[in-house]
């Protein structure tokens, strides 16, 4: 499977994850000649290299009717955000300075209106806007406006809006079936802006990256940018440490100041042959239910979101008959669901193991037959492909035209692989 992992010790921008992307393409040339043609008014796009720590990366270079973005954070007001690069912000000055013409004021749906004039494809104005989205959530409750009311200033802006088209072009082109993002670093302390000083991560940011493993460290500044955590939120298919790939490509997206630390994104894309999911086995033993109000708890557990749950009978002290009761999960419900567990048993304690787990890649198609529809489960990877009906259509069936289950069964092995038009409608 193809994988991309992106290492974020430095935080993001995006700007910084351009250039590690950039960085994995075989031909950077032909990415910025189609950047640079896309339908972005004044925009110019460059690759420069730049040098981190002795480790040498690649930095973008974008600027709006020929000049480049100025470093600055102004996160304190609704119309005014901290743009992106590079972790470079001037956080003492600039506000809406008339000599920054060319940054505009720009609602939600301007945004949209622009991303919609790209000569790119569906996909990537779809990513492009769902990324905005996230922003202009967060931004919205930061500010208590709706979020038509929004309006981006630094994040609206036309250096900003390529960040995101990028991202989203090379996301498209690498085509990794699997992106697996770091615990992202934010940085630590405050920083400052015209109305005052805010907290590290910044409000916006912070939002944007809950349910995401983050740390702070002693590296003082502003790391990881409301744009930066919108593209990891959106794009990454989980977060957690680097899987076992066979890496065929690295790429380093720099950011322009210097700390003590390397100031970069690192990009690996690689063949990843198995898909692991990480989860958590919750299990107790039971020797004082009905069974009953075991199937009751069991339901109750699924609908909370248990992955699985099954009982297994075990001798228990004394030699008592009971049940093992096991429930696996995603690592972030466990907790909810042992406080489910603890509910609806008669428990005092629950064992927890973290693990992993081999899954094929699964998606759900609809299959027309004679009979109906019928969802068809898809299941593939590791060199299997497999196809099963959904049980309960098969079923609803049945009962409709009052047949066995093997009949719609058969007719399902039938007509699979017919062309629609060959079908026929006998039965409705």
């Amino acid at each position: 499977m193809k994988t991309l992992y992106l290492e974020c010790g430095m935080g993001a921008a995006g700007d910084m994850l351009t250039a590690a992307l950039l960085e994995l393409t075989e031909d950077r040339q032909s990415f910025l000649k189609r950047i640079n043609h896309l339908g972005l008014p004044g925009v110019k796009v460059g690759a420069e290299t730049s040098v981190k720590c002795g480790i040498t990366g690649t930095h973008m270079k974008v600027t709006v009717n020929g000049e480049e973005e100025e470093s600055r954070d102004a996160h304190s007001h609704p119309h005014e955000h901290a743009h992106e690069h590079s972790h470079g912000q001037d956080h003492e000055h600039h506000s809406d300075d008339p000599a920054h013409g060319h940054h505009h004021h720009a609602s939600p749906a301007d945004v949209e209106e622009l991303i919609n004039g790209l000569n790119v494809s569906d996909q990537v104005k779809a990513d492009a806007k769902a990324v905005y989205a996230l922003i202009a959530e967060a931004e919205s409750q930061v500010h208590g406006h709706p979020v038509s009311e929004i309006h981006f200033h630094e994040v609206g802006t036309l250096d900003a809006v390529t960040d995101v088209i990028s991202v989203c072009l090379l996301m498209e082109e690498i085509g990794a079936e699997e992106v697996v993002v770091s615990p992202v670093h934010v940085g630590s302390g405050h920083v400052h802006c015209m109305h005052g000083i805010l907290p590290v991560p910044a409000p916006a940011t912070a939002l944007i990256l809950k349910d995401v493993p983050t740390y702070g460290g002693h590296i003082q500044g502003e790391l990881c940018t409301p744009t930066g955590a919108a593209l990891l939120k959106h794009f990454a298919s989980r977060f957690g440490d680097r899987p076992i790939i066979r890496t065929k490509a690295i790429g380093y997206g720099m950011g322009k100041k210097d700390f003590e630390q390397a100031n970069c994104v690192r990009a690996f894309l690689g063949e990843s042959e198995r898909q692991r999911e990480q989860i958590t086995k919750l299990e107790c033993n039971l020797d004082d239910m009905t069974g009953e109000d075991i199937g009751f708890a069991t339901e109750q557990l699924f609908q909370a979101g248990a992955k699985e749950v099954f009982t297994q009978a075990v001798g228990m002290k004394k030699n008592r008959p009971g049940i093992l009761l096991t429930v696996l999960c995603l690592t972030e419900d466990a907790d909810r669901l042992a406080e489910e567990m603890m509910k609806h048993t008669s428990t005092l304690g629950i064992r927890r193991q973290e693990m992993s787990r081999y899954v094929l890649q699964r998606s759900v198609e609809t299959l027309s037959i004679s009979y109906g529809e019928v969802r068809m489960k898809q299941a593939s990877g590791m060199g299997v492909k497999r196809s099963k009906p959904e049980f309960e259509d098969v079923a609803a069936l049945a009962r409709k035209y009052q047949v066995p289950l093997r009949t719609i069964r058969e007719k399902i092995t039938e007509e699979a692989n017919e062309p629609a038009g060959q079908k026929e409608d006998s039965h409705s």
